[in-house]
């Protein structure tokens, strides 16, 4: 590792929303950036094969990592498992082409890189030794140090996706970044993602919802994706109660 990058766009939890994904790679400073990383969650949505070509089109640019969603489908699509807890998931498992389910497969979970500015950056799913365990902007500090212990020395920032809500916070001298999701946003609507370096630029893009909504459910055969749509892309989940509802998962009390 030693190509030191200056400027970063990171996409987490697009969830095969492609007009969300579509609105932010035309922003400029996503295309000016050195490259696009993702931290995973690519697929699980409506429109996962077309989410992925549209990725992949981009070539070199993308730095990839898998998010449990991703696994999910994965496993569900080669029979390790039959079921998955979000309920689009086997829609989106049976919507790819199996060189794509390959491709999935293959992605790693965590990659460290160098930002001018940040130093060695260590980018993961949901934390760095798990792809779908939770901690959270208000989590405790017992909690960060314990996803946080093991970490090579010298990393000194780690970005994360999973709960889609965005945040920075200082976690046991480690700045800990969340850009918030793409494609299923919690707290408020539009596409979120974040720029890196030299600083930490929290982004959000906004984009033509209803019509993203009349597209979706015109493209894609998943039977609830109007409600899906609706709920989803409009944020209908408040960033209170999605941290109510998850607090407990981080082991707190």
């Amino acid at each position: 590792m030693t190509e030191e990058f200056t400027r970063l766009a990171v996409l987490s939890d697009i969830h095969g929303v492609l007009p969300a994904l579509e609105a932010v790679l035309a922003e400029p400073e996503v295309t000016a950036a050195d490259r696009i990383v993702l931290t995973g969650d690519i697929t699980a949505g409506p429109q996962p094969a077309e989410v992925l070509d549209l990725l992949r089109e981009q070539g070199d640019r993308v730095l990839w990592i898998g998010g449990n969603a991703d696994r999910e489908l994965v496993e569900y699509r080669r029979g390790e498992r039959t079921e998955i807890p979000d309920p689009i998931g086997p829609y989106a498992a049976r919507a790819l082409r199996p060189d794509q389910v390959d491709f999935l497969a293959g992605l790693p979970r965590t990659r460290t890189l160098r930002v001018r500015g940040l130093g060695k950056v260590l980018f993961c799913h949901a934390t760095p030794r798990d792809d779908e365990e939770l901690v959270l902007v208000d989590s405790r500090p017992a909690r960060w140090a314990e996803v946080l212990a093991g970490l090579p020395p010298g990393i000194g920032t780690v970005v994360c996706g999973h709960t889609h809500m965005p945040y920075v916070r200082l976690a046991h001298g480690r700045m800990v970044v969340n850009p918030g999701s793409v494609g299923m946003p919690y707290g408020r609507p539009g596409a979120h993602w974040c720029l890196l370096g030299p600083g930490t630029d929290l982004r959000v893009t906004p984009y033509d919802i209803p019509a993203a909504t009349a597209r979706l459910t015109r493209d894609c055969a998943y039977p609830d994706i109007a409600e899906w749509a609706d709920y989803f892309l409009h944020a209908r989940a408040t960033d209170t109660e999605v941290l109510e509802a998850w607090g407990p998962k981080d082991g707190r009390s």
